[in-house]
């Protein structure tokens, strides 16, 4: 049995935001004891912007994170105030679920969560200096000066460092929600070599509710079809009454306030330094890019149960407090609204991602990890993927047991991953689903097929809902036997309800699986048609249906991923030097003296490097003449 004097942990994590909460979970779930320190202990997993999670790309990665044995999924399912599933009338490789949650409720079911976990100990406190010895992080030093000591620490601040708010002409130092600022710590950063650059995001005013003219608005209810972020989560459990949300327009009357107030606006008065998110752009930012256009989508959303705090969605803005009112009423639906808080940008510091390695280790210090927005990303969804990751390997070098990366081919962690590491990045990142090139491998209904073994080997996932998953994984074959094993007659009622469908009528008797390759005809069809119950979980039937209809285009992916594998398995030596490498082009040997990839697939990932770059490389690395750095 391990022992320990107060001070000393196996882990330690630097912030409690998404990444931080996740990366904890996962260190003190892999039995490591486990310090999450955090400037505010009522910041736990707080949602300073949008209180949703969820939509395009990030759904999936809410759920492989669930799958990996991660805790955002269940946090969510025990918190929200409406479910959607998006892009329904699209394939599903962009489906995606979105959920508003109960940001109070959000907080407090993740705090209640990690204060209830072994091994993990959460305490208030600022980092403010890491303890770095012959290239080794072994803990930190906090703004009180009490010292902690560990075999790994993580690092997660989020916005907070150095964080500076931003409001018309106002500007003061800050982090999210007027929280404290993280100062020092950036500063011992730098001082530790590590590249920086200042990134800039921002978050809405809130209005009443009691204040809005609904019935000016498009309301936009949650699903009645159950929905859940994790598998874990009973259909039993869905919420039938929900929160609405409301959607309205700005209109030329707003664009007209925001371009005679652009002088006053520090997106463009020269008060931001930091690069905004190009995803998610304020809405002067809209106006001015987007001036041909005449209206806006604007979002109300509920921030819970509890109160009449209503975000509007897509109006970020850092305008001046005043201009901000005029700008709020002049939406339909708005004219009378009362605001509860104005809205603000923030800028903060980042690390350039391409000093980390695919674990999330920074590559100048062991045993030191970063995860979350510190790395550049924009979302909480995506920071609590990274941290995931972060922390497993965190726990895993404690233990001194080989590293935990996740391909692009296996999750959307690992291409979100991959992009950081490989491509680094000059605004805040957002995952989108054209980033990955396998995305019909990569759905949001198949997390738990691609990820539950790996969660379960890690210890992350319970030996309980393992043999469930196998017994999933058990249905699913038996049920591809079924549908293989029945044949579909061209009787009146099947011709009838292919003409229904507006699809051709039989020529004769064909396989179930065939017949169920056609576009528009379901599962369910097939069982009525046939009077045979061929499986009895609607999930299980999903994964058949969407096997069958896209087995072509996933035969084709999985060759697509077969290359990657192959260049994958062409590793690149450590510290191989390449200014030793005649013919390389001056921008690829620049591009990999800086990134330093691992694989000639991942040298084939960054931007500037051509084929005949990547022949030059392959060329002399298999003719074993390789010259390392002294």
């Amino acid at each position: 049995m391990k022992t320990y004097n107060s001070n000393e942990y196996d882990v330690i994590v630097v912030g409690a935001g998404h990444a931080g909460c996740e990366a904890a979970l996962a260190a003190a779930r892999m039995g490591e004891k486990t310090l999450l320190l955090t400037i505010n202990l009522d910041m736990v997993a707080f949602m300073p912007c949008n209180p949703s999670v969820g939509g395009p790309a990030k759904g999936t990665v809410v759920r492989e994170v669930d799958a990996l044995g991660g805790q955002m999924g269940k946090n969510i399912d025990a918190t929200y105030v409406q479910m959607r599933m998006l892009n329904t009338g699209k394939g599903p490789a962009v489906r995606a679920l979105r959920a508003q949650a109960d940001k109070w409720k959000y907080h407090e079911y993740m705090k209640n969560t990690i204060e209830n976990t072994p091994n993990l100990t959460l305490r208030q406190g600022m980092a403010d200096e890491l303890i770095v010895e012959e290239g080794i992080c072994k803990g930190l030093i906090t703004n009180t000066g009490a010292k902690y000591l560990a075999k790994s620490v993580v690092l997660t601040p989020g916005t907070a460092t150095r964080g500076r708010i931003i409001i018309g002409e106002l500007t003061y130092s800050s982090g999210p929600n007027n929280s404290l600022p993280s100062i020092k710590l950036a500063e011992n950063l730098e001082k530790l070599g590590f590249k920086m650059r200042r990134f800039k995001t921002g978050t809405p005013p809130r209005v009443d509710g009691n204040t809005i003219d609904y019935s000016k608005t498009e309301e936009e209810p949650g699903d009645k079809e159950p929905r859940h972020f994790s598998y874990t989560t009973s259909d039993d459990d869905y919420l039938k009454d929900q929160l609405s949300c409301y959607m309205t327009y700005t209109n030329p009357v707003t664009h007209e306030i925001i371009r005679k107030n652009l002088d006053r606006a520090p997106m463009f008065s020269g008060v931001i330094k930091g690069v905004g998110p190009r995803y998610c752009p304020s809405i002067e930012s809209k106006i001015v890019r987007f001036a041909d256009k005449d209206r806006h989508q604007i979002f109300l959303e509920p921030e819970g149960w509890k109160t009449r705090e209503i975000y509007v969605g897509d109006f970020s803005t850092s305008m001046p407090e005043e201009v901000q009112l005029k700008m709020l009423h002049s939406v339909a639906g708005l004219e009378k609204a009362e605001m509860m808080r104005p809205g603000y940008a923030i800028e903060y510091d980042v690390i350039e991602p391409w000093q980390l390695k695919h674990t999330l280790e920074t590559k100048n210090i062991s045993h030191l990890f970063t995860a979350g927005q510190m790395n550049g990303t924009s979302g909480y969804e995506e920071a609590a993927g990274q941290g995931l990751i972060a922390g497993i390997n965190a726990a895993l070098s404690a233990q001194n047991k080989p590293e935990f990366v996740l391909g692009r081919d296996e999750a959307y962690i690992g291409v979100l991953i991959d992009d950081l590491v490989t491509k680094g990045t000059n605004e805040p990142y957002r995952l989108l689903t054209s980033r990955a090139e396998y995305r019909l491998l990569l759905r949001h209904d198949n997390a738990d097929l691609r990820l539950t073994e790996k969660g379960y080997n890690l210890g992350l996932i319970s030996e309980e809902r393992y043999q469930e998953f196998l017994r999933k994984k058990e249905a699913i074959a038996t049920t591809m036997k079924n549908i293989k094993s029945i044949t579909i007659h061209p009787t009146e009622e099947v011709q009838n309800y292919l003409k229904d469908i507006k699809q051709d009528a039989l020529n004769g008797a064909v396989n179930g699986a065939d017949f169920l390759k056609r576009p528009r005809v379901t599962f369910d069809a097939i069982e009525k048609l046939t009077g045979k119950k061929l499986a009895a979980d609607r999930y299980v039937k999903e994964q058949v249906e969407i096997a069958l209809k896209y087995e072509g285009y996933i035969k084709k992916e999985k060759i697509m991923v077969d290359r990657l594998h192959r260049l994958e398995s062409k590793k690149i030596p450590e510290g191989i030097d390449y200014a030793a490498i005649p013919s390389l082009a001056t921008e690829a040997r620049q591009k990999f003296e800086k990134i330093r990839p691992e694989s000639i697939a991942q040298a084939e990932r960054i931007s500037g490097v051509n084929p005949a770059d990547l022949a030059v490389l392959t060329a002399y690395i298999q003719q074993g003449r390789i010259a390392k750095i002294k």
